[in-house]
């Protein structure tokens, strides 16, 4: 074996520690260990200082109670159920839609054009619209929807069947559909926003078996959310992965189903719920004591009145403007809504609600007032001749049967109005009968003297059905039998008219004869209620033209959040529609 010498003892002179090497090297690790420390430090100083904020987050399940079980999952068949309606707003969308003032806004149509004459009506579809199953919405779809509608053995609803059956429906292109109306009729456009169907599975479908064929157990739609799942205890949502233009934060939705409104407000005590849909005056009081329950409230598009027959002559003085005038003085009708309403209500100042387009306060009020109810009574010649409390004229009595139905609110509030009247010398004897009687038996017959009644008049506002004259006969809604020549003169142009502001200035000057004439004692419009878990944030409701509307909002509604810096806030997720307040949004007496 070879030998090699050694090399200089350099290796070993670099391993002592006494050697100037090998201080070196001690130092260079002490100043590391010291720079990784001090970097450390800042970086925990920096990140401590630097401000975050908590921003929405995509996840979780939004479970809210709902009184009664969906009847019908179809556009076409669910006008007269609150759930269903529900549903429908969520799952099929229509050529338009209602925004909050109630006027008609494009929906899957892009545009459209009226003729001058009002008569012609043509829609431009939007391009890439889909069905939840990823099939385009085409003119099809358009044109099968009306042919269902007008049907002679349609199941819908007679008005809506009826109005569709007027109407000529012409394929102009690939895009753009023209209906043509037989006589011009201004509220034509609400009768667009009915949801479509789809021609791909209902096409061989009967209109006679719409309401029993099994597509409507798991609908195909075109709206933002779709059926993940059904059960006879609950309905599951999902966001439509089709629709981008909303998608919310929240991944799914969930009605449950209970029998009633205790029974759901029952079930938020227990944990199983985050939404009540309506909080009844009953159980108001304990949930304003909640703190983990937010409270919103809307006035609805509804106004409750008391109806006089002005054609019954046994009540003749009911023809009498004066005693119409009198008993609306004598009504302290915010202290009937703070009563019997348990304050869920404004005062009603207008057959149209305060929130619509076409609505004017520049209208004759009916401030409480005893003093004017007492002056205008005495000077029609009706005093107490007999010192029995109750006026009389002629040998005949201010006495008359005041009807309501038998919910425990209205009972209250017929209870009230009766006293109030009573301090006036007049008599109402407040009689209770059943929501279905109250019609068939005493308004539709138009036997009766006064009763309260309640009138949705969502959408368009059109107030023909209800006090213009050709509907005082059996069969119509105008039960009080009021005719005003002029006020039909109004009601028909207003119809007829198409522009807008044309129109609004028509049903100005009806709502100040009407409220000059007083056919009817506006009482108030009444608030929906809506309770939401504290845990669920961003949660605006706004002006409603219907309960449904409370989820028009949805995609801004969050329960998962996250810390972001402050400086990052821009890569956060945001919803694509605006998260601002919408203006009218109540939150239990604070304007938000």
């Amino acid at each position: 074996m070879r030998n090699y010498p050694r090399t200089s003892s350099w290796s070993a002179t670099a391993a002592t520690p006494q050697s100037p090497l090998g201080r070196y090297i001690r130092w260079q690790v002490l100043l590391a260990l010291v720079g990784i420390f001090l970097l450390t430090l800042l970086l925990g100083v920096t990140a401590y200082s630097v401000s975050t904020e908590l921003v929405p987050d995509r996840g979780g399940v939004f479970r809210e109670g709902v009184a009664g079980n969906p009847q019908y999952l179809n556009p076409l068949l669910c006008h007269t159920h609150e759930i269903d309606q529900d549903l429908c707003r969520l799952l099929f969308r229509g050529l338009t839609r209602l925004d909050r003032s109630g006027r008609i806004v494009p929906d899957l149509a892009e545009s459209w054009s009226t003729t001058p004459d009002g008569l012609v009506y043509t829609f431009r579809l939007r391009e890439n619209q889909f069905w939840h199953d990823g099939r385009l919405v085409t003119l099809d779809d358009v044109l099968f929807t009306v042919e269902m509608m007008q049907a002679p053995d349609t199941p819908v609803i007679p008005d809506l069947a009826d109005l569709w059956r007027s109407v000529d429906v012409e394929r102009v292109d690939e895009q753009t559909v023209r209906f043509i109306l037989n006589q011009p009729f201004a509220p034509f456009l609400d009768y667009t926003a009915v949801g479509l169907l789809p021609a791909h599975i209902w096409r061989d479908t009967p209109p006679a078996d719409l309401a029993t064929n099994p597509s409507n157990a798991l609908p195909v739609g075109n709206g933002p959310m779709k059926v993940a799942d059904i059960q006879a205890d609950h309905i599951r949502l999902e966001p439509n992965e089709f629709d981008t233009s909303s998608l919310p934060f929240i991944s799914a939705l969930e009605f449950r189903f209970y029998p009633d409104y205790p029974s759901i407000y029952a079930a938020y005590s227990k944990g199983e719920l985050d939404g009540i849909s309506r909080i009844l005056p009953d159980d108001l009081a304990l949930a304003r004591e909640r703190e983990d329950l937010q409270l919103f409230s809307a006035i609805e598009s509804v106004y409750v009145s008391v109806i006089f027959n002005l054609n019954s002559p046994s009540v003749s003085f009911l023809q009498e403007k004066a005693v119409r005038h009198a008993l609306y003085y004598a009504l302290d009708r915010q202290k009937l809504i703070s009563g019997a309403a348990t304050g869920q209500g404004v005062v009603a100042t207008s057959p149209i609600p305060a929130g619509n387009w076409a609505y004017t306060g520049d209208v004759r009020q009916y401030p409480y007032d005893l003093a004017t109810a007492n002056r205008l009574l005495d000077e029609a010649g009706w005093v107490d001749s007999n010192g029995n409390g109750i006026r009389d004229k002629d040998g005949q009595e201010l006495s008359f049967i005041l009807l309501a139905n038998d919910d425990p609110v209205r009972q209250l509030m017929v209870e009230q109005i009766s006293a109030s009247w009573r301090v006036v010398g007049v008599e109402a004897v407040p009689q209770s009968v059943s929501f279905a009687g109250l019609v068939s038996d005493f308004l539709a017959p138009r036997r009766f003297d006064a009763a309260i009644v309640t009138w949705d008049i969502s959408g368009d506002p059109d107030p023909y059905p209800l006090w213009h004259s050709s509907q005082a006969e059996e069969g119509g809604q105008n039960y009080s039998g009021w005719m005003n020549d002029q006020a039909d003169e109004l009601l028909i142009r207003a119809r007829s008219e198409v522009d807008t502001e044309q129109r609004k200035a028509l049903y100005t000057d009806f709502q100040r004869i009407f409220m000059e004439e007083a056919p009817a004692i506006l009482l108030y419009y009444p608030a929906y209620t809506y309770g939401v878990s504290e845990r669920v944030k961003n949660v605006q409701i706004g002006a409603l033209n219907s309960p449904a509307d409370r989820f028009a909002t949805f995609p801004d509604w969050y329960i998962l959040a996250r810390r972001v810096p402050t400086n990052q806030l821009l890569n956060a997720p945001t919803s694509p529609e605006s998260s601002s307040p919408p203006q009218g949004s109540l939150r239990m007496g604070v304007v938000e």
